[in-house]
């Protein structure tokens, strides 16, 4: 024990929230399976119009070129293969059509055990989708977010 530390409670861990950062404190957010985040549209659509990406939708929807293609391709991969839950703060849970106390309560549970409990169905999206509904987000994602948002900043 430092010579400082006498009397003074531990601080309760912090984590930032998966999506874009921002600090949750212990017991705050929501738990969300890789399923669950690419099953939104309105993730997607918002996804594939930020700085960071809205060029490869550009070259893949207005040059129907391959590598922006490839680029989404690369994009969905990331969100639907992450083996670990997701943790969400209150800015971005609203993207998802969840059951927000379900995934409130697994956060809870998330941070009481040490960031070890896992949510049923937790993994890579493919291992816990049905096929096909897999491959219709999957086409979504990677063939048509973003378009309707994309031809209105034209």
């Amino acid at each position: 024990m430092g010579l400082f530390s006498f009397g003074k409670k531990k601080k309760k861990p912090a984590r930032s929230c998966d999506l874009e950062g921002s600090l949750l404190e212990f017991g705050e957010g929501y738990l969300l399976t890789s399923a669950q985040i690419i099953k939104s549209k309105r993730f997607w659509d918002n996804k594939m119009i930020e700085p960071e990406t809205l060029a490869y939708s550009k070259a893949h929807f207005q040059r129907n070129d391959e590598m922006g293609t490839k680029m989404r391709t690369m994009i969905f991969q990331k969100y639907s293969s992450q083996e670990k839950p997701w943790l969400l703060g209150d800015g971005q849970v609203s993207q998802f059509e969840i059951d927000k106390e379900q995934a409130k309560e697994y956060a809870r549970q998330w941070w009481e055990s040490s960031f070890s409990f896992t949510p049923p169905s937790a993994g890579a999206a493919e291992k816990n989708m049905d096929a096909e509904e897999y491959e219709k987000w999957r086409d979504y994602a990677i063939n048509k977010a973003g378009e309707e948002q994309l031809s209105k900043m034209k």
